[in-house]
């Protein structure tokens, strides 16, 4: 039990030192403020120079949009590079510490599934299609190598 504990902690560290570690070394675009002069626009409506800012303000956030837009795109291809690397780690060179393996295969898991939700927040239908490929890929290979490869059946069977 608290192995397994062990192992579901150090996926969520990891995955966590991931997400936080790009978030630190690329930062994301700064969101517009909303002018304050228009918190409290009366019943008369907005004059005309409450619509010059309001105008003003909503191209600004759609620019911020496509370039968030584009910075999780970019962040995805990062962190799933980042996942893919732990997983060849935990399934090769971690393979004899089982505890730790584990606990790194969980979070190269985690991260891969974080990578995918940045996708999601790409608006590229064709870059959401080729994470999701990408993450069904290694969820095979990843299931094949771990749990039905030919090898760890024999030494299972041992």
């Amino acid at each position: 039990m608290v192995k397994t504990l062990y192992k579901l902690f150090l996926g969520v560290m990891v995955a966590l030192f991931i997400g936080f570690g790009v978030s630190v070394f690329y930062p994301g675009p700064t969101a517009p403020e909303y002018p304050t002069e228009l918190q409290n626009i009366g019943k008369n409506g907005m004059t005309t120079a409450q619509e010059e800012q309001n105008a003003t303000f909503e191209k600004e956030q759609k620019a911020y949009q496509a370039e968030f837009a584009k910075y999780s795109q970019n962040v995805s291809a990062i962190v799933i590079c980042f996942s893919i690397v732990l997983l060849i780690l935990s399934l090769t060179v971690l393979l004899k510490i089982e505890i730790i393996g584990d606990g790194i295969l969980l979070g190269g898991l985690l991260t891969l599934l974080y990578g995918i939700i940045r996708a999601f927040m790409s608006e590229s239908s064709r870059f959401q299609f080729g994470v999701v490929t990408v993450g069904l890929v290694v969820a095979l290979i990843l299931g094949y190598w771990k749990f039905l490869r030919p090898e760890a059946k024999k030494s299972l069977s041992k």
